[in-house]
């Protein structure tokens, strides 16, 4: 059942981390191949669940260790209806593996010997591709594309939705207004490009304006993900209004630019100490955010940093090794 869904801690002075870049560890860590880079299809047996569940409890033992909340983030990102089409998946064995995902946190959050909230958020991917969409879908056409996925969340009892790297307005709306029906608060998270800007054209400060013209401010807060925090972090001038719905933050550890990770044959991890550098910096000028987490070529190293980082010494334990 949900337990924080009519109140989310992350909204409160908490601070919060999430996981790295699920999919990097799966493919380039642990050598496993996804069939379109879809983490879902490891919830089909035994042996990918364990997984799974072994990746988030590492990420559950940093937030244990500095006394920080954690978002745990179902591993849905690709579990809408057209990549699971083209991995195999009719729609039914689609809504078991969501909410399979999705138990699989609750039971996470029931064994945790946790003293710091943990909030169970069912994620929503993009119907495109996250880098370089092809067809932008009207926000009505959006939100029925997305209500069967937030629908089987709402019964599996998820706290929030989570929208990963849009690329589009539309979009956005559409999986918001889909959430709001069902009353389930939701979190929109942008993708943009090198310029700051959304794939679509549109800067973070009129995306986010208007989705929340298109859903009478529905979500309860946005991020950005997918992206260098350098190619994002000067359009988030702190002395602007809506630069205070931005409250999570989920980088790239590369700089690279989408096209040239999407050519990429090997993985660019950055530097996690560096990143982490980025992250306090950004938490200085914004002391509103409360998510921070990873996204492409970031791992356990990186969250770790960057925990160690932002929570500024206000912890009396040892600095946590990162293996840099």
């Amino acid at each position: 059942m949900p337990k924080f869904r009519h109140q989310l801690p992350q909204l409160e002075e908490s601070l919060f981390i999430t996981d790295g870049g699920l999919e990097t560890t799966l493919v380039f860590h642990e050598g496993i191949e996804l069939p379109e880079f879809a983490a879902f299809d490891l919830l089909k047996d035994e042996t990918g669940t364990t997984l799974l569940n072994d990746y988030f409890r590492s990420y559950l033992d940093i937030a244990k260790r500095y006394g920080l909340g954690f978002i745990l983030e179902s591993a849905t990102w690709r579990a809408n209806p057209d990549w699971a089409e083209a991995i195999g998946y009719d729609p039914d064995e689609l809504d078991t593996l969501n909410r399979r995902a999705v138990e699989m946190l609750h039971a996470l959050r029931a064994q945790a010997n946790h003293d710091a909230p943990l909030v169970v958020s069912g994620c929503v991917g993009p119907r495109d591709d996250g880098y370089n969409p092809a067809n932008i879908m009207t926000a009505p056409a959006a939100e029925q594309y997305h209500a069967r996925q937030i629908h089987v969340f709402d019964e599996a009892g998820v706290d929030m939705i989570s929208a990963i790297t849009m690329t589009n307005v539309a979009e956005a709306a559409g999986i918001t207004n889909a959430a709001q029906a069902r009353g389930i608060p939701t979190a929109i998270s942008f993708t943009v490009e090198t310029d700051g800007r959304l794939p679509t054209g549109e800067s973070l400060a009129d995306a986010v304006a208007q989705v929340d013209s298109l859903t009478n401010g529905g979500p309860a807060y946005y991020m950005v993900n997918c992206a260098h925090p350098s190619h994002f972090e000067a359009q988030l001038d702190e002395t602007s209004a809506w630069v205070r719905r931005i409250r999570g933050i989920r980088a790239n550890a590369s700089r690279c630019s989408h096209e040239e990770l999407d050519a990429a044959t090997e993985l660019d991890d950055g530097n996690p100490h560096e990143l982490a550098e980025n992250y306090r910096q950004l938490l200085n000028r914004l002391p509103h955010l409360r998510v921070l987490g990873g996204c492409c070529g970031t791992d356990l190293r990186h969250i770790a940093a960057i925990a160690d980082a932002c929570v500024a010494g206000s912890h009396t334990g040892a600095r946590l090794a990162v293996g840099v």
